[in-house]
């Protein structure tokens, strides 16, 4: 039993300092404290309406799409169509950052090429049709393509970086952790 409380307090120690923290706020600066909790109410809120539909479009791509196909197609022989598939996800997709790490899990069970889920997770960032739409209409179309191209480059590094760096053993127990 005491193991128990004790593997809770720890999964969870960084909620419970906070809600400690918030309860002090509460106590001592009222209004602080209710615009904090005014504040988190609406992050979950907002949170709670982008989770369900994202969930049950990880659900339908695992179910889907076979390990087998995202290996063929994002594996590690992908080369340049890996990247790019990647990138098209991560484009089209809508939501905030994270909600890409849902998705990110998936990558990785189905045995995508670590640098290609790192290009994901930061194409995801920074190449949105929805933002370059927007980004065209207010700072016009130069601008706009030259961030697109030092995006696409700094995407791309970034990705094949963090996977040169990141150490064999590390990505081994992340693939082997979600399989």
């Amino acid at each position: 039993m005491m193991q128990k409380v004790i593997f809770v307090l720890n999964r969870y120690k960084f909620f419970l300092i906070t809600l400690i923290i918030l309860i002090l706020v509460l106590i001592f600066k009222n209004h602080t404290g209710i615009k904090a909790l005014t504040i988190a109410n609406d992050s979950l809120f907002q949170m709670l309406s982008v989770l369900p539909p994202i969930m049950v479009l990880l659900g339908l791509i695992d179910e889907w799409i076979s390990r087998a196909s995202m290996m063929k197609y994002m594996g590690e022989d992908s080369g340049i169509l890996g990247v790019a598939l990647v990138m098209l996800f991560a484009a089209f997709a809508a939501g905030p950052m994270y909600a890409a790490f849902p998705f990110t899990a998936v990558l990785i069970k189905k045995g995508v090429k670590f640098s290609n889920v790192i290009i994901f997770m930061n194409a995801w960032c920074v190449i949105k049709i929805s933002t370059l739409l927007f980004e065209i209409t207010s700072l016009g179309y130069e601008f706009t393509f030259c961030r697109l191209i030092i995006d696409f480059v700094g995407v791309i590094a970034m990705g094949y970086l963090v996977d040169y760096f990141m150490k064999k053993e590390d990505k081994e127990a992340l693939y082997n952790e979600n399989i």
